[in-house]
């Protein structure tokens, strides 16, 4: 519901904002990256997006709107793509990007980010764009530098091969729909979810132990990989196999493959209320370093 003690904007409120903003472009990269290495881990979607293909908006796959302190200088952005992602947006530049997304209009699936960034946002944008299929208001990011010690990594849990896309797939796919709450065969048919998962699995960062009869047990995928950090995404066991340990022995074989070759901190996020979630990633060794918020649509 819309926070009543947010104030709204008035008309010269609202020039203000949308002045402060723009559509980033090249010559503006070297400093979008500076404030996206702030924080290596909160920030590693969005991060992994520019570093890859920079701030063109075609190959990004969305704009990156930035807010301009009083001195001209870049202190946030806003990668407004399928997903809407505030990054380290204090109270001005939430409003900003609010009055930016009000007058494009939703075109995203969800808005994600830092969680007190991203209720701001949220209380500001509920009036023209709710309701929400969901608001996830607490997940809890977790992070860690180091391999398991109390945990023994499983040594069936291996990297898929490309020849195994089709193999895992139902995996991902019922991992996403127990997750999300909806199909991502939806709408297209399930392609562009199926070429992300094909994506993953060449360029060698989707994991699983597969069973006797070739079926799926234990499942994740390293999603975002910068420099300072990579997130882990999609971890998932089939429920028949649920409550044996798999989750952690499974996590803690994915975390060895990433500390070694991919980034030097490995992250995930993860609902509050998944509270065995929760306690098997204490167990191999990750910890709380700030909590995510998620609105789906």
């Amino acid at each position: 519901m819309l926070d009543r003690g947010v104030m709204l904007p008035g008309p010269f409120q609202v020039a203000r904002a949308l002045s402060a903003t723009r559509i980033l472009d090249a010559p503006d990269l070297d400093d979008a990256l500076e404030i996206l290495h702030r924080d290596p881990v909160a920030n590693a979607f969005v991060a992994t997006r520019v570093e890859a293909v920079g701030l063109d908006p075609w190959r990004l796959g969305g704009e990156m709107w930035g807010w301009h302190d009083e001195d001209g200088r870049l202190e946030s952005l806003c990668y407004a793509g399928a997903n809407l992602v505030p990054v380290n947006a204090g109270p001005q530049a939430v409003r900003a990007f609010a009055e930016r997304a009000k007058r494009q209009g939703r075109r995203c699936s969800s808005i994600v980010g830092p969680a007190e960034s991203t209720a701001a946002l949220w209380a500001l944008l509920e009036r023209s764009w709710g309701p929400a299929r969901e608001v996830r208001a607490h997940q809890p990011l977790m992070a860690t530098a180091t391999r398991a010690t109390g945990v023994e990594p499983d040594p069936l849990v291996r990297r898929v091969l490309r020849n195994e896309v089709e193999a895992v797939m139902p995996a991902c796919v019922a991992m996403f729909t127990e997750e999300v709450g909806i199909s991502p065969l939806a709408g297209d048919g399930g392609l562009l979810y199926q070429a992300r998962v094909a994506e993953l699995v060449a360029a060698g960062r989707s994991f699983a132990r597969f069973g006797e009869d070739g079926e799926v047990v234990f499942k994740a995928e390293i999603g975002a990989v910068t420099a300072g950090a990579c997130q882990v995404q999609g971890v998932w066991v089939a429920p028949e196999f649920r409550g044996r340990g798999l989750s952690e022995t499974g996590m803690a074989a994915v975390l060895d493959f990433a500390l070694t070759d991919v980034a030097p901190v490995v992250s995930l996020y993860v609902n509050d209320f998944n509270v065995r979630a929760r306690a098997a990633y204490h167990r191999v060794g990750f910890r709380e370093v700030g909590a995510f918020m998620s609105v789906l649509f």
